[in-house]
């Protein structure tokens, strides 16, 4: 007869994954992965790519599980690996570059819009169609909950730049959801 270890609690997985029991960090990883892929997704659109980032987060992980403290939450410690290992992704890859020409991207108009037919799927999406430095500033911000100052930390540029690429973002998002509506009243008539 086979024994096969639960874990009943985080502590349990912690311990055992600090002794270096496999199946302890299997567990963990399976719990988590697509969670944290879906984090690692929306800095790194490329699929493959986020998989690889979020592979690496979770070696980082079982790396530096000794330094957790046990002070807030587990997941939150390990989300916050995960969004790090994004962002080193991020500003490593040259294709992936966080500059935004201002001059290409035109500043949406105030224009009205409205989320009351549009899913957060949807919403999403339109997020994933942000150039890196806008979409890696609102993920940051408004999924993530940094600070302002945070994410200039994290992203090595000034506190006034990450407002303005919020700002940018959400102003690019209204026009985006706005372009939609139009689109779907002229299929509806």
């Amino acid at each position: 007869m086979l024994f096969r270890k639960t874990f009943t609690t985080e502590s349990d997985i912690i311990k055992s994954c600090l002794k270096g029991e496999r199946k302890a960090q299997q567990h963990l990883y399976e719990s988590y992965s697509k969670k944290f892929l879906a984090i690692c997704m929306r800095y790194v659109k490329d699929k493959d790519l986020a998989e690889d980032v979020m592979i690496e987060g979770f070696m980082k992980i079982f790396e530096k599980m000794s330094q957790f403290e046990g002070k807030g939450s587990f997941e939150g410690w390990m989300k916050r690996i995960i969004v790090t290992q994004s962002l080193l992704t991020l500003r490593n890859n040259r294709n992936l570059s966080m500059e935004v020409n201002m001059e290409s991207h035109l500043e949406a108009m105030d224009s009205a819009y409205e989320l009351n037919h549009m899913e957060a799927a949807e919403l999403m999406d339109l997020v994933q169609e942000l150039p890196v430095g806008y979409r890696t500033v609102f993920n940051l911000y408004a999924i993530e909950g940094y600070s302002h100052s945070e994410i200039a930390d994290l992203l090595g540029i000034t506190e006034s730049t990450s407002k303005s690429q919020l700002n940018r973002a959400r102003n690019t998002l209204k026009q985006k959801i706005a372009d939609q509506q139009i689109k779907e009243r002229r299929i509806n008539g």
